[in-house]
């Protein structure tokens, strides 16, 4: 067949199919989901987002349609990809990976209602009035990850070799910072623990820090809850093997991926519920009347494989408490 000859066909046959694929779409509600990281490392998590849409009645494609807008770990972007999301004009935003999207998002408009995931404190970041009763047109889900800073410190301190000094890695360029830097600190002088702060906002950074723990004679490694982290996953975990480093995450993902221990809520949780909430606003359930949803489950996950390669041993007290242990 000549290639003039398939446009034709092809032409013809676009009169009559995609027409009304458009139309029936063009009636569909469309949900803007709007994240501060990358996709890839938040697969489970939008599984789990679409299930929670399921159960509120909504399947992607069938009867919503979802627009997805990365950021890439560029907060700086975060406006334009609002802006085009409202340009779509969206019936809901779901704002995902920390503050920094939710509170974009915020700035953009007080009409499209924003259900946010993984925001630590909501009221403290300024997305919502209280908990109860969120107001104005954002609510979401909680992920206690700051909050939980104190207990990550303990465990690490029971898991790793006694007397040397904890790093606690953070992103200078999380929102809220200055209340994570806080917490950690807070939660060393309780401990009389010597903590050192380590930054890094860009993949680079993560490898110098790595690189210059042994000098700084860092005996364990905390890792921030954070998505630009969440996104470098393999390489955090890659190094902190390659450097011996006892190390503890915010997520049970990067134990499953081969970490040493992880403490912390359940991420897949906080978006199944987003999920819901979502589907509550599409039936016209106003943001302000929807509480937001804290977690009430925290998990501890312990890699023993990854422990043996360490050389460390697991303390049965440890070992009682996990929630899963990976062998």
């Amino acid at each position: 067949m000549r290639r003039r000859e398939f446009i034709t066909i092809l032409g013809g046959t676009a009169v009559t199919w995609p027409i009304s694929a458009r139309a029936q779409q063009t009636m569909m509600p469309v949900i803007g989901f709007l994240g501060s990281a990358s996709a890839e490392p938040f697969q489970r998590a939008l599984a789990a987002f679409r299930d929670g849409l399921k159960e509120a009645g909504y399947i992607e494609g069938r009867n919503v349609l979802i627009e997805y807008r990365w950021a890439e770990d560029r907060y700086d972007r975060l406006p334009a990809l609002v802006a085009e999301l409202i340009h779509r004009q969206v019936a809901v935003i779901i704002a995902s990976g920390g503050p920094a999207p939710a509170l974009a998002a915020k700035v953009a408009t007080t009409t499209i209602p924003i259900v946010f995931t993984a925001v630590s404190d909501p009221v403290a970041s300024g997305l919502v009035a209280s908990l109860n009763r969120p107001g104005g047109n954002v609510t979401g889900t909680s992920a206690l990850t700051i909050e939980l800073d104190a207990k990550r410190l303990e465990l690490l301190r029971e898991l790793a070799p006694a007397g040397g000094a904890i790093a606690a890695l953070i992103n200078p360029g999380r929102p809220d910072v200055e209340s994570q830097i806080k917490s950690m600190q807070e939660a060393a002088r309780t401990l009389a623990q010597q903590l050192v702060l380590l930054k890094a906002g860009r993949e680079n950074e993560i490898d110098s820090i790595f690189a210059s723990l042994a000098q700084q004679r860092i005996g364990a490694l905390l890792v921030g809850a954070d998505p630009f982290f969440a996104s470098r996953r393999g390489q955090i975990i890659a190094l902190a093997a390659r450097h011996t480093m006892p190390t503890i995450y915010a997520q049970r993902e990067f134990v499953a991926d081969g970490g040493l221990i992880s403490y912390g809520t359940r991420l897949v949780d906080g978006y199944r519920q987003a999920g819901i909430y979502a589907g509550r606003v599409l039936k016209g359930v106003k943001p302000a009347d929807l509480p937001v949803v804290r977690p009430t489950k925290f998990e501890l996950v312990l890699n023993l494989k990854t422990a043996k390669a360490l050389g460390l041993t697991v303390p049965p007290s440890l070992l009682v408490a996990a929630d899963e242990v990976i062998e």
